[in-house]
């Protein structure tokens, strides 16, 4: 059936600072692709962009990030990827909303893609795609590209003062964009002053890492971390915290004098540079660049130097996935009939103390196969909750703790794995094959969905179609699960998650490329 299409040489053309931009509205909802944010030359901060005359179209998605190495199509069942043109001037959003009209005043949700600091983009996912979040919720929705790798995360400090503040280029990027929306965003029909941020994995470490930045303080009001608590991305763990070896070994691979000569470099050629020395700079425990690195821009890791005054006033949600790295097949009706197979790969992946762990995951959650807790996570959900519980100290704000637990029907049931929340985040299950469920997928779709809009709204992500979920405190985790039923319960999986994080092998001891780029993405 044809949808409802419209785009003129004069509507919809909205005022911003800079300059007039046209988009397109399809449906009733208006949507701008591609509009600047920023700019910055490489390794320096991002300045506004410069005025224009005239209307400049936002018709196409701009330039993403490159990205250190190739990126391989896997499982798109799963995760479902989208590959776009990539230019280092990526400073680019996207926006999706119901009104041009300055008064309406709507709740904004930023995106903030994952990948960690290294990959990924805001159109990555299909899953991304803002337009039914938008109508569903009337609200506005805004996907951002900023700098990753090399490019927004290498400190170059130490050669100059010019270079102060490069180990964080890719968050003064969001930075800026966020500036932008904070001057612009009324014109789209937005509220300045209601801007939430929300984001996976590498996302979600964006808004923790923005809530420690003094710079963003005042731009954003609340904010989701998906997934974002990761023990392999904890920061400080360089003995030296500054780009001095790294910057020396590039230099030097490339047989370079002048450090300025690296602005200029093409990238490919400073890429297969930095992919051949980083790994020797980093046995030595120097930094290596790739996070935001602590400095007097960039506050540090709350679960190490505590939260700002600000963030503690910023309400959160924090949540995971059950089976974060269960990417691999799931096992067959055959192989989960079979006890003594079962009992046999428990032992072999957690040791002695596995039936244990396995008697634990049975209590903990009755309704899933024991053959689950072979694919069970606690690199997310150990540090998610010591930044609930952390936070949760802080009465200025509410902090809300959820767990998708949702068995999909793929591979005759499969536990929720990395990214699978977001097509539901989105109100966009209708775009991925693996996700639909009928009599379940509708509802589950609708109470996660209503849950963010809402938080968005007032901070609190309670709604009719869910069980009262209560802010959690310093000593009560209570934590919204998400799957065919929905409930809260409290503190309910401490023990087990802490006794997987003693047996569990890690999962970056290993070389599963397929395995290591979905969660890299």
């Amino acid at each position: 059936m044809a949808r409802n299409f419209m785009c003129t040489k004069t509507d919809p053309v909205v005022e911003t600072k800079a300059g007039k931009l046209r988009g397109f509205q399809l449906d009733g909802t208006y949507v701008f692709h591609g509009v600047k944010y920023a700019d910055a030359k490489r390794f320096h901060q991002p300045t506004p962009v410069e005025p224009w005359e005239g209307i400049k179209n936002a018709l196409a998605y701009g330039y993403v990030c490159p990205m250190l190495q190739q990126d391989q199509p896997s499982n798109e069942l799963m995760v479902p990827h989208r590959y776009w043109p990539l230019d280092e001037n990526c400073q680019y959003l996207n926006i999706w909303t119901q009104h041009l009209d300055p008064n309406a005043k709507k709740p904004v949700l930023v995106w903030l893609h994952g990948g960690g600091f290294a990959a990924g983009s805001s159109i990555e996912h299909i899953a991304y795609e803002g337009e039914n979040m938008s109508k569903y919720g009337d609200v506005v929705v805004i996907s951002l590209n900023h700098r990753l790798n090399i490019l927004g995360y290498l400190d170059l400090s130490p050669f100059g003062e010019e270079y102060k503040n490069s180990g964080n280029a890719g968050n003064a990027d969001m930075v800026a964009a966020l500036q932008w929306i904070h001057e612009n965003i009324a014109n789209f029909g937005g509220d300045p002053e209601n801007v939430t941020l929300f984001g996976q994995s590498g996302g979600g470490m964006k808004v923790w890492t923005l809530m420690q930045t003094p710079a963003a303080d005042g731009l954003f009001h609340k904010g989701v971390v998906q997934s974002g608590c990761i023990d392999h991305f904890v920061s400080g763990n360089s003995t030296e915290q500054n780009g001095k070896a790294i910057v020396t070994a590039l230099l030097a691979e490339l047989k370079l004098d002048d450090v300025k000569a690296l602005e200029t470099i093409p990238y490919a050629q400073l890429a297969a540079a930095y992919n051949k020395v980083a790994p020797e700079v980093a046995k030595t425990g120097a930094y290596v660049g790739g996070n935001p690195l602590a400095n007097d821009w960039y506050l540090g890791d709350p679960l190490e130097v505590g939260f700002t005054e600000h963030a503690k006033t910023i309400p959160v949600m924090v949540g995971t996935v059950l089976g974060e790295f269960s990417f691999m097949p799931a096992l067959s009706e055959e192989e989960k009939a079979d006890a003594a197979l079962i009992d046999s790969m428990i032992e072999k992946r957690y040791g002695a103390e596995g039936k244990k762990l396995k008697e634990m995951f049975a209590k903990v959650y009755p309704d899933k196969d024991v053959s689950d807790v072979l694919f069970m996570d606690s690199i997310f959900r150990a540090p998610s909750t010591d930044f609930i519980l952390k936070k949760a100290q802080h009465p200025e704000s509410g902090t809300y703790s959820y767990m998708m637990t949702y068995t999909f029907p793929y591979d005759g049931g499969h536990i929720a794995w990395h990214c699978s929340e977001i097509p539901f985040v989105f109100h966009n299950t209708s775009l991925v094959a693996a996700y639909n469920e009928p009599g379940v997928t509708d509802l589950l779709e609708k109470q996660m969905c209503d849950a963010w809009l809402n938080f968005a709204r007032d901070g609190k992500p309670s709604s009719e179609d869910l069980p009262e979920w209560p802010a959690c405190t310093a000593d009560d985790e209570a934590t919204m699960i998400f799957d065919k039923k929905c409930e809260v319960r409290h503190n309910y999986d401490h023990e087990l998650v802490a006794l997987h994080k003693k047996l569990a092998p890690s999962p970056w001891s290993h070389n599963d490329d397929e395995e290591e780029q979905q969660i890299q993405h």
